[in-house]
């Protein structure tokens, strides 16, 4: 439902904006340690197998699996760890009382723990989104072959985990593909995309017409300026071979 907020002395004239209710999705990081130094470590490591996807992206920080610890979680390390490494970090949920004031100090806003701040699994491709978590996925997550058979919209994050990804249709600019396997787009691919997220090097990307911000294969990507022109909106695979990531035509 969409709010229109008239301003003074613009009554007869067109609003110049509105408030709407909208959910977004958003990745979360779950925080299992508060030892930040082992949390920087292992963090770093999960960004260096695709960097370009955590680049400018907003994130949750779970705290609901230290609700029993009484610790500082270290948000001046963790918020500067975060942003050091390209995320904005933009609130969080769970925690107790005395970790979320601390959270407060930090300019984070926090959220309630009904799921809405966090992507759904591509299991669900209908809903806005698909969280891969900052861990392992294949101890909570069968592995899935996943196809959406409608167009995958900006700001959508859809990931397959411990299988392939399908999209019948166009991915647009600003939309992330992630997927343990192989990801197939019948239509443009525009956005970022990552296979081999586990670090399958044998997962390839197929795609119709090639447009995309950023591809990557088990943690090697290229960003969309050092893609041949001749490559672009061309049918192609992106694979790696000896750990070179290549582009090329299809048929």
């Amino acid at each position: 439902m969409a709010v229109q907020i008239p301003t003074e002395g613009a009554t007869a004239a067109a609003p110049a904006f509105e408030l709407k209710a909208s959910s977004f999705t958003l990745p979360v990081i779950r925080l299992l340690s508060l030892d930040m130094d082992t949390v920087e470590t292992q963090l770093e490591a999960k960004v260096d197998q695709a960097p370009g996807f955590f680049r400018n992206t907003p994130v949750v920080i779970d705290l609901s699996e230290l609700a029993q610890e009484k610790g500082n979680v270290g948000f001046p390390h963790l918020v500067g760890l975060l942003r050091g490494l390209g995320m904005i970090p933009v609130g969080v949920r769970g925690g107790g009382a005395a970790q979320n004031d601390a959270a407060r100090a930090m300019e984070l806003a926090i959220l309630g723990d009904n799921g809405r701040s966090g992507r759904q699994h591509a299991e669900a491709p209908q809903q806005s989104g698909a969280e891969p978590p900052m861990g392992d996925t294949h101890g909570d997550h069968p592995p899935v072959s996943v196809l959406v058979d409608r167009p995958v919209r900006s700001g959508q994050r859809l990931y397959a985990a411990g299988g392939d990804l399908t999209i019948v249709g166009p991915v647009s600019s600003g939309a992330e593909l992630m997927a343990d396997g192989n990801i197939h787009v019948y239509g443009p691919l525009r956005g970022r995309v990552i296979a081999g997220l586990k670090g399958d090097i044998g997962a390839r990307i197929f795609c119709r017409s090639l447009e995309a911000e950023l591809v990557s294969v088990a943690g090697h990507y290229r960003v969309s300026e050092n893609i041949p022109t001749d490559l672009k909106r061309r049918s192609v695979q992106v694979f790696l071979d000896h750990e070179v990531l290549r582009i090329e035509p299809l048929g």
